[in-house]
């Protein structure tokens, strides 16, 4: 399907073009806190997660307002997800009352409760995260020491007319972890890789999106970060997506120009959706990235999480279908840089959140 291109959307590419030609890092600004708390309809979290040579996924949010649909939305919190080797999971979102959520607009340096981020440039060069939460039969202790610069694509904002915006600034797409994991009374050391986002925005998700896709591939020279996200007729189905490859910690391509096939879908019954068993992302004469699905790590119908009266209106009156995989796959990365060609493979986690099927 051809991309569509709205004159309602403005994304935020400094050009020629839907790319940049000069990658403009985010400050430390940027990963600290923009909405105003007071307000109803704002919405800003920041992400983490590490896949563990343990064979454990965690995913850590802390949340200064709850962007998803149902009781937690609009909530401060925490949430704590652990995806064990066997595939049994463990998610918790705790909330927490605003006065107990503290925030610094100059830099990422977070507490909700006794829970916390923090950030550590004091070594120069790129920076040291630490997250601490503490919730129940789960517990991470987790240091990031990222290993790629961060990147935004443009400024980081795609504007939707008088509906809103929405804001997406990675400040590093790939760091290694290590730390400790409490799960129930077990507490034992971790390592491996990781990733932290930050989004806020001014508006519902659901309101103007069917369906987003994103991941990051890791091979041993490069790193690259995508998204592809699927608006609904509010927006003439704009078509948003977002690339960025790095070689070593320097991000080289930043650039919304290039083509996204999705093919051989599967339904899965536990989402109660279809996922593509293959994606091909390829930026003509620069790079081409194909994954493989090998693995569907976790399907969920999103309106499980609804008790049965507000699900009952979700399906039925607000024809609402949310549906979340989480994706295990190979890939096969090719890279042209300065005339040379480099081919790299490996395993890679990627995600689909979708509000109406994907087509």
């Amino acid at each position: 399907m051809k991309d569509v291109i709205s004159n309602k959307v403005k994304e935020g590419w400094s050009g020629p073009g839907r790319r940049d030609n000069v990658i403009t890092p985010p400050t430390p600004e940027d990963d600290g806190l923009h909405i105003d708390m007071t307000k109803k309809k704002m919405y800003e979290w920041w992400y983490f997660d590490a896949h563990l040579e343990s064979g454990h996924t965690i995913v850590a949010f802390f949340y200064a307002s709850n962007p998803n649909p149902g009781p937690t939305s609009g909530k401060a919190g925490v949430e704590l997800v652990l995806l064990r080797p066997d595939g049994k999971k463990t998610q918790k979102f705790i909330e927490y009352p605003k006065s107990e959520f503290r925030a610094s607009t100059k830099k990422a340096e977070v507490k909700v409760g006794r829970n916390y981020l923090r950030i550590d440039h004091s070594k120069g060069g790129l920076p040291v995260y630490a997250i601490h939460l503490d919730e129940k039969e789960l517990g991470f202790d987790l240091t990031y020491t990222a290993h790629v610069k961060g990147w935004k694509p443009g400024t980081g904002f795609s504007h939707f007319g008088e509906m809103g915006y929405f804001a997406w600034v990675i400040p590093f797409a790939r760091a290694s972890v290590k730390g400790t994991i409490r799960d129930s009374e077990h507490k034992f050391q971790v390592k491996g890789i990781g990733y932290h986002d930050h989004n806020w925005l001014n508006l519902s998700f659901q309101s103007i999106i069917e369906y987003w896709m994103w991941g990051r591939i890791y091979s041993e020279d490069y790193t690259a970060c995508y998204a592809f996200i699927q608006c609904n007729k509010k927006v003439d189905r704009h078509t948003i997506k977002v690339l960025m490859l790095a070689k070593g910690e320097n991000p080289i391509l930043s650039t919304g120009e290039f083509e996204f096939h999705k093919e051989n879908f599967e339904y899965d019954p536990r989402a109660k959706h279809s996922y593509p068993k293959n994606l091909r992302i390829r930026v003509p004469g620069e790079m081409e990235a194909k994954l493989k699905v090998e693995k569907v790590l976790e399907a969920e119908d999103m309106l499980d999480r609804f008790g049965a009266a507000l699900r009952f209106i979700a399906r039925h009156i607000l024809r609402m279908k949310p549906g979340y995989f989480r994706l295990q796959s190979s890939f096969e990365l090719d890279v042209k840089q300065d005339g040379t060609k480099h081919k790299e493979s490996g395993t890679t986690l990627h995600e689909i959140v979708l509000f109406k099927p994907v087509e």
